[in-house]
């Protein structure tokens, strides 16, 4: 907080001028400070008799590391099915859990589950808290983030693990913050380190750097992940776990915010980070038309259409259709590359890819150096040509 010391503020009112936000005025030749202060610590520096201080606050306990043990994942659950992001997170949850001997939980929230307890339990779970209630059919911020902070709270997990969905972007930074624990956001690799702390790793800077990033003195240990970069375990339905129901009367289940209805989606647009086909186009389409051509071969194989860093800071196509370290991670059986060179920036985001099909006239392009098969050639001869092949097989 903001202290001022009354007996050496003079009056002179420089800390009123300079204060961008308006939380400081001068009455009666003395400074006061209101509720508008961001503790921004420019009055502090700017003020020669040294009447204003920050205090800072009183240090937060010591957390004891050794009540928290387990590894959580919140698997979420979409429409009445599992976003795949859970059962990916099972898979790198498995691996870690069994690499520190400890058990792994899934967290499922929603309203007429059906079996999804059962099959989180097939991928890898030990554990299940399941929380089915009619008020959790729509998702809010403060609903789930009450349901998960008090189930945090009661078990003490070392590590949480979420999907970096647009439902885990948005209330699990809300819960990391009640319960006082580091976060990172965003993470494309995890692993643990020799001290056994979670290694979360990142893009930064714009993906021009990878940050490896660890939460020592907090706990739990929180991520969010990108979709596709784990690997779900196999279905195994012979595995055995434990679920619990929690009681919908003791949730905390009251939201500041009315759900009024869901809009899905068109049905006949792919959703790229789940496409099995996708036809990505890089620099080398030349401008927006390009992408015109792209779009016919990519709804003749029911696919989708990304784009490369280039083309989407190029104006050709709008931000989410991009594939890359500032983008999203795809992982289809077949990823189209057209005019892409292959930079490092949008390999990471497809290169789990099963088949990669490389089209570009420069036969130097880093992108053939992982393609499964390559076309040396100009893509505006190759793609209709290639149109003309898919319309003849289907036909």
């Amino acid at each position: 907080m903001l202290t001022i010391d009354a007996e050496k503020c003079i009056g002179c009112g420089v800390c009123e001028s300079q204060c961008a936000f308006g939380a400081i005025t001068v009455e009666a030749g003395v400074a006061k400070v209101n509720d508008k202060c961001t503790l921004c610590g420019s009055c502090v520096e700017n003020c020669e008799p040294g009447a204003l201080s920050i205090a800072k606050a009183e240090q937060a306990a010591a957390v004891d590391l050794a009540a928290y043990a387990g590894v959580w994942v919140y698997a979420e659950s979409r429409h009445g099915s599992l976003a795949p992001v859970g059962l990916e997170l099972l898979g790198i949850g498995r691996q870690i859990a069994d690499q520190k001997g400890v058990s792994l939980s899934a967290v499922l929230l929603g309203h007429d589950l059906g079996g999804q307890a059962e099959t989180l339990i097939a991928h890898g779970a030990d554990t299940v808290y399941l929380a089915d209630a009619p008020e959790l059919a729509h998702f809010t911020d403060d609903a789930y983030a009450n349901i998960l902070e008090d189930l945090i709270r009661e078990h003490k997990p070392e590590i949480v693990l979420a999907g970096a969905t647009a439902i885990g972007r948005s209330f699990i930074p809300k819960v990391a913050t009640a319960v006082g624990a580091g976060l990172t956001a965003d993470c494309t690799d995890l692993a643990v380190g020799e001290d056994g702390n979670l290694l979360q790793t990142r893009p930064a800077f714009g993906g021009n750097i990878m940050a490896t990033i660890v939460c020592p003195d907090t706990r739990p240990q929180m991520a969010t992940v990108r979709p596709l970069v784990m690997k779900a375990l196999p279905k195994d339905t012979t595995r055995s776990g434990k679920i619990v129901s929690l009681d919908p009367k003791a949730l905390r289940l009251d939201s500041r915010v009315e759900v009024i209805s869901s809009v899905l989606a068109d049905q006949d647009r792919v959703n790229l980070s789940e496409a099995t086909i996708v036809v990505a186009g890089g620099r080398g389409l030349g401008d927006a038309k390009g992408f015109a051509l792209l779009q016919e071969l990519a709804d003749l194989l029911g696919g989708a259409v990304a784009a490369s860093r280039a083309a989407v800071d190029a104006g050709w196509i709008d931000y989410p259709h991009q594939v890359g370290q500032t983008g999203k991670t795809v992982a289809p059986k077949i990823y189209i590359c057209c005019g892409i060179s292959g930079a490092i920036q949008h390999l990471v985001g497809m290169r789990s890819s099963d088949t990669i099909i490389a089209i570009n006239k420069d036969p130097n392009a880093p992108i053939f150096d992982i393609a499964t098969y390559g076309i040396v050639g100009d893509l505006f001869e190759v793609l209709p040509k290639l149109i003309d092949s898919v319309r003849a097989q289907q036909a």
